[in-house]
C-alpha cells in the first residue's frame, strides 16, 4: 500500500507528525498537499531505518547530494565517505549514479549506509549491464528496462528519476532542432540512442504503467527526469524543454490514478533573467508537483566552480518556487568529485537553502540567523561557531591568524566596527544616566 493510499484511509503514518513539527506546519497541512500531488515523502519500506523527509509546496528547501562511481573510477569506500559526509553535513536525501564497476553491489551497499532517502536513475543500470553483455544499451530489450526497476525496488530504493518524457516525437524534434546542445542529460542521450537505432519507442513512456506498477508495489516515488533539459543558457526555455513538460504533465495524472507519489525534475543552464518564469511555468504546467532542480547554472563558462555557479541559479530557483535543489560540485563538467568537492559542493547549495528557507519565513531558520548577528554584534565567537553553517572552516580561519584583540578577528583587530560602535553606544548610556 502507497503512502497516499494510506491517507484516503485516514491511516496517518506517525513520521508524518514529525515531518510537520520539523517543517512547521500541521499535520493535516502536509497530508492535504500529498494528496494534491504538491508535496512527496520518499520512503520504499524495505529501506529499513531511513529518515524521512518531506519535499514540495510550504516545505523547506531540500538538498540531494549526487555520488556514485564511473567507468574511470569505481571505488565504494570513497562513495561511503561521501555518504557519511553527506548525513554530517545534514544533505537531504542521496542519489547513487554509479555506472562502473559491480553496480548492484555498491548500491545494496550504500542503501544499507545510509539513513537518507535513496535514489537512482534505473537507465544506467541497463546500460553498464548491456555494456559487459553485448557492448552497449543498444542491446537492451524492453524487458531489461523493467527488471532492472524490480531490483531496485528490492534492494530499497526509495526514489527513481524515469526519463518517460522523451518519446518519438520528441526524438523527432530533436532532429530538427536548432539547439546549441541536443541532449545532455546522460539518461536522455541513451534513451535517445536506443529509440534511435532500435526504431522503438521508449520503454518508459511506452509502458508508463508497468513502471507505476513496480512503483505502486514498493511505495517509491517516481522522479520525472528532464531528458530535454538546456545544456546551454542559450537554448534555456525552448520548444523542446517546454514540449518534454507537456508531456511529463500527463504522465503526472497517470500516477496518481495508481496513488503513486511523483515530483518533476527541472532545467539545467538558465540565465538569471529567465529563471523565475521557468520556474514558475513548470510548477503550473505540472500541477505544482514538487520540483527537483539540478542548479540551473546561470552560465556555460565557470568549469571548476560549478558548485557556485549553481548555488547561485538554485538560490533563485528556491525563492521562485523550487522545492529540491540538487546539489553540484566543482568537479561538475571536468571529472569524478572527490571527498572535497563534495564538501564544497555542499557548503554552496546548504547557503542557497538557507536563503531559501530564510525567505519563505521558516522559524528554526530566522531563529539562527538572528542569533548569529546578536552574537556577534557580542563578539561571542564561541557563540556564532556553535551557529554557522561551517563552523569547521570558520574556526580554521580564525586560527590561521590570531587577533591579538581577543573580541575581534585579524582582520580589521583595533578598527572593528562593531567593537567600536559598541564602545560609544556603552559611553552615551552610561551619559544618559
Amino acid at each position: 500500500m502507497t503512502l497516499i493510499q494510506k491517507l484516503k484511509k485516514g491511516n496517518v503514518p506517525g513520521y508524518v507528525k514529525n515531518i510537520a513539527r520539523c517543517e512547521e506546519v500541521s499535520e493535516s497541512f502536509i497530508v492535504d498537499k500529498i494528496l494534491k500531488g504538491e508535496v512527496v515523502i520518499p520512503g520504499n519500506p524495505l529501506h529499513k531505518d531511513k529518515r524521512f523527509t518531506a519535499i514540495g509546496s510550504g516545505m523547506n528547501v531540500k538538498i540531494n547530494v549526487n555520488i556514485g562511481t564511473s567507468g574511470d573510477r569505481s571505488d565504494i569506500i570513497l562513495e561511503k565517505e561521501k555518504i557519511e559526509l553527506a548525513e554530517e553535513m545534514e544533505a537531504d536525501t542521496i542519489m547513487d549514479l554509479s555506472v562502473g564497476g559491480d553496480i548492484c553491489r555498491i548500491r545494496r551497499e550504500l542503501i544499507s549506509k545510509t539513513v537518507l532517502p535513496f535514489g537512482t536513475v534505473p537507465v544506467y543500470q541497463v546500460a553498464a549491464s548491456k555494456q559487459y553483455e553485448s557492448g552497449s544499451i543498444l542491446g537492451a530489450g524492453e524487458s531489461d528496462f523493467f527488471s532492472v526497476l524490480q531490483q531496485q525496488a528490492e534492494d530499497g530504493v526509495d526514489f527513481f528519476t524515469i526519463h518517460a518524457g522523451i518519446n518519438f516525437e520528441a526524438v523527432d524534434r530533436i532532429k530538427k532542432s536548432s539547439r546549441v546542445l541536443d541532449v545532455v542529460s546522460r539518461g536522455g542521450a541513451l534513451l535517445f540512442e536506443w529509440m534511435e537505432v532500435n526504431q522503438k519507442e521508449n520503454p518508459y513512456y511506452k509502458y508508463f504503467e508497468r513502471v507505476l506498477e513496480i512503483a505502486q508495489q514498493y511505495d517509491i516515488t517516481i522522479s520525472l527526469g528532464d531528458a530535454l533539459r538546456p545544456g546551454s543558457v542559450f537554448d534555456a526555455g525552448d520548444e523542446l524543454q517546454y514540449y518534454e513538460t507537456l508531456v511529463i504533465a500527463e504522465l503526472i495524472k497517470k500516477a496518481k490514478d495508481f496513488d503513486v507519489q511523483v515530483m518533476v525534475e527541472g532545467p539545467g543552464h538558465v540565465p538569471l533573467h529567465k529563471i523565475e518564469h521557468q520556474i514558475k511555468a513548470i510548477k503550473d504546467m505540472t500541477f505544482n508537483a514538487p520540483l527537483y532542480v539540478l542548479g540551473p547554472l546561470v552560465v556555460d563558462s565557470a568549469a571548476g566552480y560549478d558548485h557556485i555557479n549553481a548555488a547561485i541559479g538554485a538560490a533563485i530557483a528556491g525563492y521562485a518556487g523550487a522545492d529540491f535543489l540538487c546539489y553540484l560540485t566543482p568537479a561538475e563538467h571536468l571529472c569524478l568529485p572527490d571527498i572535497n568537492d563534495v564538501r564544497d559542493g555542499i557548503m554552496a547549495f546548504k547557503i542557497a537553502q538557507q536563503a531559501v528557507n530564510l525567505s519563505r519565513g521558516k522559524r528554526a531558520v530566522l531563529d539562527r540567523e538572528l542569533k548569529v548577528s546578536q552574537a556577534r554584534k557580542k563578539r561571542d565567537w564561541d557563540e556564532q561557531m556553535k551557529l554557522f553553517l561551517d563552523n569547521k572552516k570558520a574556526m580554521h580561519y580564525r586560527s590561521k591568524l590570531p587577533p591579538s584583540i581577543s573580541d575581534t578577528c585579524s582582520m580589521c583587530s583595533k578598527y572593528c566596527s562593531i567593537k567600536i560602535m559598541d564602545g560609544h553606544l556603552s559611553k552615551n548610556t552610561e551619559s544618559a544616566l
